[in-house]
């Protein structure tokens, strides 16, 4: 059933009057009747009673006039709905982060998408970058959040969000607390309590930085998996440790940040999106995240 001729019907049992009906449409006349006589052999029924002055609606045609008239509003919705997608302001948006973004820059971007955005579904979930990047191409996440991966994938295109660089994490009973900056051969003999490199890459990094600055093997006496984790074995005496500069938001009794005086190393956090990926609302979320980063940076 064509929709013209059910806007058509609507039109003409609102104001039981071909003339004035077709008038409305910008029709003619005869081609109204047409139509209307075409929808009454589709539906198998009369839906206006024409031996009557004024033109009248059958009880068919008073039921059909409902529904008709629904399913009209049901188009219309679906049309403005569809044109507001279309721009990105209608959708969802499924986002995989980690723990350092949702530190530092996160928040910040969310509650700006929200504002700009607000009937834009965000749906987050907690993945690691190999996880990410899987996920992603499987068309499972639109984007997400990690650390600078070491190889670029061909289908996936990134930005840098923000450089972090590190700070050192203390037991508040440490000698060096009475510092406010810490050079990191400073800490050349002490144990480390670091996040594991098989759940964090980029700490490798951190490892190899250290090696050069001490001219030895970092000893490393714990890992583990969540940073609250290795907050509680700082505070409880078991070693230092070396971590990103969000990590000072999250405020653990008896652990101690003191920045790194001199060299120091800065850790890049990137977006990652399929390259192919046209839509309209993760358009509108890089940039608000871009107009963040900048801002963050400064």
């Amino acid at each position: 059933m064509e929709l013209d001729k059910l806007k058509y019907f609507t039109v003409l049992a609102e104001e039981l009057n071909f003339s004035r009906t077709a008038d409305l449409l910008d029709i003619d006349q005869p081609y109204l009747s047409k139509h209307i006589r075409r929808l009454e052999k589709d539906l198998g029924f009369e839906l206006f009673d024409r031996e009557r002055r004024p033109l009248q609606l059958t009880s068919g045609g008073k039921v059909f006039f409902e529904d008709a008239s629904e399913i009209i509003r049901q188009v219309e919705r679906a049309k403005r709905r569809a044109y507001r997608a279309s721009l990105g302001e209608v959708g969802e948006l499924t986002i995989a982060l980690n723990s350092s973004i949702t530190n530092s820059v996160l928040p910040n971007v969310l509650q700006a998408f929200r504002s700009h955005r607000p009937d834009v579904e965000l749906i987050l979930c907690e993945l690691a970058l190999n996880e990410q990047i899987q996920q992603l191409l499987d068309y499972r996440i639109d984007i997400g959040f990690d650390f600078l991966p070491n190889d670029n994938h061909p289908d996936l295109e990134s930005i840098t969000i923000l450089s972090e660089p590190l700070v050192i994490a203390l037991p508040e009973s440490h000698l060096l607390v009475a510092k406010s900056q810490i050079p990191l051969k400073a800490l050349a003999n002490e144990p480390f309590v670091l996040p594991s490199p098989k759940v964090i890459h980029f700490y490798n990094q951190i490892i190899n930085f250290c090696e050069q600055v001490f001219g030895h093997e970092l000893k490393v006496v714990q890992q583990a998996t969540w940073m609250l984790t290795v907050l509680s074995l700082v505070a409880g005496g078991v070693g230092v440790s070396l971590l990103l500069k969000n990590a000072q938001n999250i405020q653990r009794q008896g652990v101690v940040y003191r920045p790194i005086e001199g060299n120091n190393l800065k850790i890049s956090i990137v977006a990652l999106w399929r390259r192919d990926d046209q839509s309209a609302v993760l358009n509108e979320f890089l940039e608000v995240l871009k107009d963040i980063s900048r801002r963050w940076e400064m």
